[in-house]
């Protein structure tokens, strides 16, 4: 019987949470934001999901850039009380 690692697939494979990662750049001014969702993509698994919270309204179209540069996807735009939450995918081919 295998053993495998916490947060691992039997095949070795990272396992997608079904929780998004959340990456709060709230008060912070381009491109710190942008900055801030690339340093968390970089360390999540092919297909995760992560919630960028911005203050900052350049954040909307600063973010659909920086996933088709990465070979993500923005999934959704939601605007909150005074702030965005993007909801962005990693890509399978995300240079992170």
């Amino acid at each position: 019987m295998g053993h495998t690692l916490p947060g691992f697939a039997p095949s070795g494979e990272p396992v997608v949470s079904p929780v998004p990662i959340l990456v709060d750049a709230r008060g912070h001014r381009c491109p710190v934001p942008s900055l801030r969702l690339r340093k968390a993509l970089e360390t999540a698994a092919p297909g995760a999901r992560l919630v960028l919270m911005a203050t900052d309204p350049m954040a909307r179209i600063d973010v659909p850039h920086l996933m088709n540069e990465l070979g993500g996807r923005v999934v959704e735009v939601r605007e909150e009380a005074g702030w965005l939450a993007i909801t962005v995918e990693r890509g399978a081919d995300s240079e992170g």
